[in-house]
């Protein structure tokens, strides 16, 4: 199915409306505690593959924890498959001149904080696996607005904290249609869009074509 995006630069989202969907959220929870418990134990082997390859690479931890805000601003800490050198934290102040996105987010498509596992598995979105555990525990959703950075919300709108509105995802709207192609005012578009059309349809369908762009990268960096 082909997902349409329009623009909404002027929808402000009604968060009590949100929030009163208990039906929608009761079983998109059940969805994502079901499907992050099996997507552990089916993807042990991988986990264990990326977690030698990481390790054997430089030596360095295999996961990398951070934290990050999810709904309504509530801080969490996101795991992931580490993808950058140990010290790549301490590093990004010298790069954030040369960010590759407009607005509070960064992006660097030749980031030479990345390792070469950490390309391959960027561009396969494995890294993101860890966050199924994320998942369980219940500061994410399977899909739902990427979760930013404290202080990346520092310098966000108040249009851009309709993004917080709702639990942050593994994959979203934005990461199975332009991802690296909008800017974040766009990639705030996209996510008011997802959070206006939700259903536990369209999440399904946003989980199927997340698992295709595992198998065909649609340009992740």
């Amino acid at each position: 199915m082909e997902i349409k995006m329009v623009e909404n630069k002027k929808v402000l989202i009604d968060e009590q409306v949100q929030n009163q969907r208990y039906v929608y959220r009761f079983f998109k929870r059940a969805l994502d505690i079901v499907a992050s418990v099996i997507g552990l134990i089916v993807l042990s082997p991988v986990f264990l593959i990326v977690s030698l390859a990481i390790k054997a690479e430089d030596r360095g931890p295999i996961f990398y924890s951070q934290v990050r805000l999810g709904k309504g601003q509530r801080p969490f800490k996101m795991y992931k498959f580490r993808s950058m050198i140990v010290d790549a934290d301490k590093k990004l102040e010298k790069l954030l001149k040369q960010n590759e996105v407009e607005g509070a987010m960064f992006k660097m498509k030749d980031d030479p904080r990345i390792t070469k596992i950490g390309k391959f598995i960027r561009k396969h979105s494995l890294d993101e696996l860890p966050q199924l555990w994320n998942v369980l525990l219940g500061d994410m959703s399977l899909v739902g607005p990427r979760p930013p950075l404290e202080r990346e919300v520092a310098d966000y709108s108040e249009r851009d904290k309709q993004r917080l509105i709702v639990k942050p995802g593994c994959t979203g709207l934005w990461q199975v249609t332009a991802r690296n192609d909008v800017d974040f005012s766009g990639m705030v578009d996209i996510d008011i869009q997802y959070i206006e059309k939700s259903s536990l349809i369209f999440d399904v369908i946003i989980l199927l074509k997340t698992i295709g762009i595992v198998f065909k990268p649609n340009g992740a960096y």
